[in-house]
């Protein structure tokens, strides 16, 4: 059971991994594409953007999919759209079509975000649920580990298209995995009762209940806090502070390697704390750190040392957020979970794309903008989460 239990986060975590790792080896080369292509750093970091709305919005149609035709099938397609898109970018002669190649990739890529929680709470709920969901972000959040490590020695040696290449044969063998190691979760009898019809009623129902909304959002303005990191921290690490590619690279894989190492203790202080509780301890200690970090920045530091720690820790306690408020939000919707997960990766790219749009608005390749627009994500997420799970007190147990 256990050896199964590992297998499916791992298929999971790497289904999961394909669309971030399609974002992380392509940071250490924003640069080199505005200067290859003639682009502006605006129109470099527009194909980042794209690839974010595309991959969040493509999510409120392939989650109703999933739940009407099975989880495998729009996994399958939506790995093919990601590989078309993905050889149109390794092509692309100019930014206008690198953009237009990244929209695809990103609807392709948007499956891999939303059939695997939904398959998690197809398989499980409760801290079960939330002990697969932090082994899939294990695997998972290897990607921002070695994919920037990648995506560099890729670059040097090659070039910045054959990262394209390098993720095309990344989902070839996403594809054979689905294929040979994952069954069908949902089946014929739970797909009768939907359609898009009921996904529309769904939606309905979940916009309507305020602690879905409040769970999705804790995480998404988490997420939004990494989002703008990732828009603008290869012009601050490598043109303010003078990081090599490769440097940056390891810099930036510290960060995951905090959110990865936290988020696999979320099962075992779940079962001692509870899942409400886990969050509102995480959320405070995340938007504390991050306001500290500002607090800094704004006094007149400019410290890589300063905020290499700070963010470390922040990003530590992130790592407990994500996984609780996604079991937690998907608890009570197991009918509609392809759905709900649909409606949930939505509002997560929402959020964070309009977090990294203001933040590229005001972007003048210093770090303190960038920090503030973390640390108003990281508080934004603390406010909510003094609604949400305040007003549930009661209800709580030590296991939930």
């Amino acid at each position: 059971m256990q050896q199964k239990f590992l297998r499916t986060a791992v298929v999971l975590g790497l289904l999961s991994a394909i669309g971030p790792f399609a974002i992380d080896m392509y940071l250490p080369a924003l640069p080199t594409i505005g200067q290859d292509l003639g682009a502006t750093t605006a129109a470099v970091q527009m194909s980042l953007l794209v690839f974010f709305l595309s991959m969040g919005f493509g999510q409120i149609v392939v989650g109703p999919l999933s739940d009407m035709y099975g989880r495998r099938a729009p996994l399958l397609f939506g790995l093919g759209l990601f590989i078309a898109g993905s050889i149109g970018s390794a092509l692309a002669p100019t930014i206008e079509w690198l953009i237009a190649f990244r929209f695809l990739q990103g609807l392709g890529a948007c499956a891999g975000m939303v059939v695997p929680r939904a398959i998690v709470r197809d398989l499980h709920t409760g801290n079960d649920a939330a002990r697969l969901m932090s082994m899939l972000m294990l695997v998972f959040s290897v990607s921002p580990i070695l994919a920037p490590l990648t995506g560099s020695v890729v670059i040097e040696a090659f070039g910045w298209r054959a990262v394209f290449w390098t993720v095309m044969v990344a989902a070839l063998i996403a594809v054979a995995l689905l294929v040979t190691s994952l069954s069908e979760t949902r089946s014929p009898d739970d797909r009768a009762g939907s359609s898009m019809g009921s996904a529309l009623a769904g939606y309905g129902l979940l916009l309507k209940d305020g602690n879905f909304l409040g769970l999705t959002f804790i995480g998404g303005f988490g997420i939004a806090s990494f989002f703008v990191y990732l828009a603008n921290s290869s012009f601050i690490l490598i043109d303010h502070y003078g990081l090599s590619p490769s440097v940056y690279s390891l810099f930036f894989s510290v960060n995951a390697v905090a959110f990865i190492g936290m988020s696999q203790f979320t099962g075992r202080l779940a079962d001692r704390f509870g899942l409400r509780r886990l969050v509102r301890v995480a959320v405070t200690g995340y938007a504390t750190t991050m306001v500290v970090l500002f607090a800094a920045t704004a006094a007149g530091s400019d410290s890589l040392a300063v905020m290499a720690v700070l963010l470390f820790i922040g990003y530590g306690f992130l790592g407990l957020v994500i996984p609780t408020t996604s079991v937690l939000a998907m608890e009570e919707h197991g009918q509609i979970a392809g759905t709900a997960s649909a409606l949930m990766g939505t509002l997560h790219f929402a959020t964070g794309a309009a977090a990294m749009g203001l933040s590229g608005l005001v972007f003048n390749g210093l770090p303190l903008p960038m920090i503030a627009g973390i640390a108003a994500c990281a508080v934004i997420a603390f406010t909510i989460a003094q609604f949400t799970l305040g007003r549930r007190r009661a209800a709580e147990v030590p296991a939930e």
